[in-house]
């Protein structure tokens, strides 16, 4: 029996006919129906790694909602898919909260994060009833009660602490330092909860952080956990007020090395990182004991009893969900000082639809997807088609991207599909028309093989749409 390549997931990417397959279907047929660049989706992947957050819960013994990011990927058929599965939806934008409502999330089911939110942003949440408002800082607060009090109608809300704890992930994706810009200090929630504990317009409901995104370690969570359980006994000895829920944000890694053929090309952290590898039901459940225990010896483990724990997992839903289908446009040669030669592949897609490639010099793995069964041992230089020197899929200087090579099979030609896997989040969300470039066609695999257009490829029309001439 042929052994199934490192980066193979059960039910979802697969060798069949020598091809990539994704939930059954053929990838280089999707390529040559859709055109490339494509993003394709698996609904099945979608499932799984949700189910697998839902075990929190379970471990836990606490209620728990669970709030997709909807920043990850915010495409309606993606969200409907993360609806459909039984969960709610974290939203960070206006936009984001009309979508949420218009694919049928009930308010109960949408928060809104931010730190800049609009007073017609605002507006919406409030006229909703949303579950929760996070808010950044005491400003912002008073904004809420004065919007509350125009419409006339209460909001429920919650305040982001920033805790002041690091965790290893980069320095980009840092959330819980004093140095970013999310959040108030501690001193500034109790402020809030002594001056609004009683209000008629607000209803401060919850406490807020968020850690930062693919955070390799489970220690911070228990740290985490223990500052908000600490604030919020203080908020209740002080205020009498019980609070209804702790958010313990999102930040749960992703595996982007399960092939790591790659890996030697780079360092030991960078390794940690792209490795990372953690199971959020036993993280939680640690992080609770540890509350727990200090609630028991405290004496205020009542405190406890009701609380509902919320997570806003983004990432751990929807990146290894989701993958690129891009063909090889162009291909060259270039000799090397040492006398060895380096092979170009020039490909339909750049940072455009890629850009963490560009802001996190992020690592997404390469395969042909035409040749998925063949040895993957070649080294080529693989660029993107932007009139830009810095789109490219490895390192040149002073950009550190990763690695400094792709390995793929060898005497690999033009019309050739690769596929960079692990693209579902942050990707879709952020792609722009660079260079006047339309933006890709996005498809969803259904668990039965089917595959579902849920995006349409943009037209050169649409580039020109809003501009005014």
């Amino acid at each position: 029996m042929t052994q199934k390549p490192a980066w193979a997931i059960e039910n979802y990417l697969d060798v069949k006919n020598g091809r990539l397959s994704v939930g059954g279907a053929d990838c280089v047929e999707l390529a040559e129906k859709f055109e490339t660049p494509l993003f394709v989706f698996s609904e099945a992947r979608i499932r799984h790694n949700i189910d697998r957050l839902k075990a929190v819960e379970r471990a836990i013994e606490m209620p728990l909602k669970i709030c997709y990011a909807a920043k990850a990927n915010s495409n309606m058929a993606i969200l409907r898919t993360v609806k459909e599965n039984g969960i709610s939806l974290e939203t960070n934008s206006g936009g984001e909260l009309f979508k949420a409502l218009k694919v049928g999330f009930a308010p109960q089911d949408i928060i809104l994060n931010g730190t800049s939110k609009s007073e017609e942003e605002l507006e919406q949440a409030i006229t909703a009833g949303i579950y929760a408002i996070q808010a950044d800082s005491l400003f912002e607060v008073e904004l809420i009660e004065s919007v509350a009090r125009k419409l006339n109608k209460p909001a429920n809300v919650s305040l982001r602490l920033v805790p002041e704890i690091q965790t290893d992930t980069l320095h980009g994706l840092q959330t819980a330092m004093l140095t970013s810009k999310f959040g108030m200090l501690a001193p500034e929630v109790l402020a809030a909860f002594r001056r609004w504990h009683n209000s008629d317009l607000l209803n401060l409901c919850g406490i807020h952080l968020h850690l930062g995104s693919q955070n390799p370690d489970g220690r911070p969570y228990a740290e985490a956990f223990l500052k908000l359980f600490e604030l919020l006994a203080q908020i209740f000895d002080e205020t009498g007020k019980r609070l209804e829920h702790l958010n313990l944000g999102g930040g749960f890694p992703v595996n982007y090395l399960r092939d790591a053929s790659s890996a030697g090309m780079m360092t030991e952290d960078q390794q940690a990182l792209f490795a990372a590898q953690l199971e959020p039901a036993q993280v939680l459940e640690k992080a609770v004991s540890v509350v727990r225990n200090v609630a028991k010896d405290s004496g205020a483990g009542h405190l406890l009893e009701g609380l509902t724990i919320l997570l806003e997992p983004g990432r751990s839903v929807i990146s290894d969900a989701g993958l690129v289908l891009t063909e090889v446009k162009n291909r060259k040669q270039r000799p090397l000082p040492d006398g060895t030669v380096d092979s170009w592949l020039l490909t339909d897609a750049g940072y455009n639809i890629m850009l963490s490639m560009n802001n996190y010099d992020w690592y997404y793995h390469c395969i042909s997807a035409s040749h998925a069964d063949a040895p993957h041992e070649t080294k080529y230089k693989i660029a993107g088609p932007l009139c830009d020197g810095g789109d490219v899929y490895f390192d040149i200087e002073g950009t550190n991207k990763l690695p400094d090579h792709r390995l793929l099979p060898e005497n690999v030609e033009t019309g050739e599909i690769l596929a960079m896997l692990n693209c579902g989040a942050y990707s879709l969300a952020q792609m722009f028309p660079y260079n006047g470039r339309p933006l890709p066609a996005a498809v969803l695999i259904r668990e039965n093989s089917e595959v579902e257009l849920i995006r349409k490829r943009d037209s050169y029309e649409l580039l020109i749409e809003s501009d005014i001439w």
